[in-house]
């Protein structure tokens, strides 16, 4: 449930979503709720036929949802052709962070000399801005964030508290950084002399798109050589891990726990499901969908839905098929040689 800090008419929110409505025009308007939640000065949606059910007893002050639906509703209606779209639209009146956001540089924050400010930019408690670091305007730099040197910051981005953006880095416009990402740090890069491990300097980058998103407790590492580069638009989850040298094309979205090994290239429009693993090296086409839990281990070229592994399953039956998937080559050869002799007949 959400709450503006003043009150909206539903004429406004009309207004906002460039719609029409049937109701009271001067209706005030406190907040954002479920249908099932939802009480007489709140906005609910429909986006699912599964809480279609709670339609029909909603105390809501009106319902965002599609035409096709609009008979069901007894209170007055939004309609829209993409109902989770225009909540998404709507969702950004009721958001009271933006209010909390005092313009200025607390006491407690240390800001090396010749950092160049924007207009608005807000530098919260304990932060640490690094020499020849450049913050567009209406930057956020939250509580605890540090900011290392020569970093780039484009214009309303925003780092919650606990940020780390490593030397050299470029974000653009509109970036959210969750609490405790990591954008910059080291990639994974040893040579190995045969009884211990040598560390490879990384000696390149991260490039951040505008509108880029990057979930809480993230990484995207720096280059070995040249940078990490993701897209515009791209949507990252939390807890995953983008290694040195990984591409990422604009509009793409991964979810929780994905883990993308280095020098691999992901196209536009691609969405990977929560806990997927791409090797190194590979390149997915744009257009690519894989499916949560895959292990992608070689290169895509066409777009579509992929998937590996099984779902889980009784332990008894998953130990017979693990049996047989050992079976599977010998199975395959004998398979082939009964067609062979069979066609020879």
């Amino acid at each position: 449930m959400t709450h503006a800090p003043d009150h909206l008419t539903l004429a406004d929110i009309a207004r906002h979503l460039d719609i029409t409505f049937e109701g009271d025009a001067d209706q005030p308007i406190r907040g954002l709720a479920t249908l099932k939640e939802a009480t007489p000065d709140q906005v609910a949606f429909l986006a699912n036929r599964a809480y279609l059910k709670d339609l029909a007893t909603t105390q809501a002050a009106a319902v965002l949802l599609h035409p096709e639906h609009a008979k069901h509703c007894p209170v007055p209606r939004l309609e829209i052709e993409n109902p989770y779209l225009g909540y998404a639209h709507l969702s950004q009146l009721f958001d009271p962070l933006p209010a909390r956001d005092k313009p200025g540089i607390h006491s407690t924050a240390v800001v090396a000399p010749g950092v160049t400010l924007g207009k608005n930019v807000s530098i919260q408690a304990h932060a640490v801005v690094e020499e020849g670091v450049t913050l567009g305007d209406d930057v956020v730099v939250g509580a605890g964030s540090v900011i290392g040197a020569d970093c780039i910051i484009g214009e309303r981005t925003r780092l919650h508290a606990n940020v780390t953006v490593c030397h050299g880095v470029v974000i653009g416009k509109r970036a959210i950084l969750q609490s405790g990402c990591v954008i910059g740090g080291d990639g994974f890069g040893f040579a190995h002399d045969g009884e211990g491990w040598h560390k490879i300097a990384q000696l390149g980058g991260v490039v951040l798109g505008d509108d880029v998103e990057v979930g809480s407790c993230s990484s995207i590492d720096r280059g070995a050589l040249g940078d990490t580069v993701i897209g515009d638009d791209v949507k990252i989850d939390s807890q995953v891990q983008i290694a040195h040298n990984v591409t990422i094309g604009a509009h793409s979205a991964l979810a929780g726990c994905v883990g993308i090994a280095g020098s691999t290239k992901v196209g536009k429009h691609c969405m990977l499901g929560g806990g997927v693993g791409l090797s190194g090296h590979l390149t997915l086409c744009d257009g690519v969908q894989v499916t949560g839990m895959s292990l992608v281990t070689n290169s895509i070229h066409k777009p579509g839905v992929y998937s590996s592994g099984t779902g889980a399953m009784g332990n008894t039956q998953w130990r017979k098929n693990a049996v047989r998937f050992k079976q599977l080559d010998d199975i395959a050869k004998r398979l082939s040689r009964l067609e062979k002799n069979t066609g020879d007949t």
